[in-house]
């Protein structure tokens, strides 16, 4: 089965995704704006969602990690949690 590791930043509008997505490109951390921004207990870890399987995230969470580039910030990914930038570390 494959796993994979990622990092996000979930905030619950597209436009405050897209001010963090503005910030990243200006070089802020990562992890630093999901301490920060993120509405999920992953914040408290940087984003960090450690290692995990296909499937046991949202199909458009999924998608992201499993088929887009490594080490890039995707995004902002709607879920019903709301928006997500989405970094994959590594897959296999």
């Amino acid at each position: 089965m494959a796993t994979a590791a990622a990092l996000h930043i979930l905030v619950k509008t597209e436009k405050e995704a897209l001010d963090i997505l503005d910030q990243l490109k200006k070089g802020k951390k990562f992890d630093a704006l999901a301490k920060r921004y993120s509405i999920c207990p992953s914040g408290k870890r940087g984003g960090d969602l450690g290692e995990f399987r296909r499937g046991d995230m949202v199909k458009a969470f999924d998608d992201v990690v499993f088929k887009r580039p490594l080490l890039k910030v995707h995004g902002p990914i709607k879920t019903r949690f709301g928006y997500h930038l989405i970094k994959t570390l590594y897959r296999n």
